[in-house]
């Protein structure tokens, strides 16, 4: 199973907590990386704009990017956030396969009352 990162841009370092402690909790994502100050230019509704931002990046199976995507718009304060996952064609093994694992959903509870 591929693994990616979900490079996410937040209007501050307490939204990416905010989501990125969401992600992780509801195994959407492995960990997050917050990378505080940066600064974006970009063009939105034909201005040119520039804002203070943090970055958030989640470590994910390929498979879950559609679900963590989907709970990051939830979550986000913005209309339309930067979300675009990021395929990681190497690395340490043993690291991808714990993102691997950690990504993974929950499994239901047993219905006859196990566990």
């Amino acid at each position: 199973m591929a693994v990616v990162f979900a490079y996410v841009t937040t209007g501050s370092e307490a939204e990416a907590a905010r989501i990125g402690r969401a992600l992780v909790e509801e195994r959407l994502a492995a960990s997050v990386n917050i990378l505080p100050g940066a600064r974006s230019i970009y063009r939105w509704r034909g201005r040119v704009e520039e804002a203070a931002e943090a970055v958030l990046i989640a470590k994910t199976r390929a498979d879950r990017f559609t679900d963590l995507s989907a709970r990051v718009r939830e979550l986000h304060s913005y209309e339309l956030p930067c979300i675009v996952a990021l395929r990681i064609e190497g690395g340490n093994a043993g690291y991808l396969d714990w993102i691997r694992h950690e990504s993974l959903p929950c499994p239901a509870p047993d219905a006859a009352g196990g566990g």
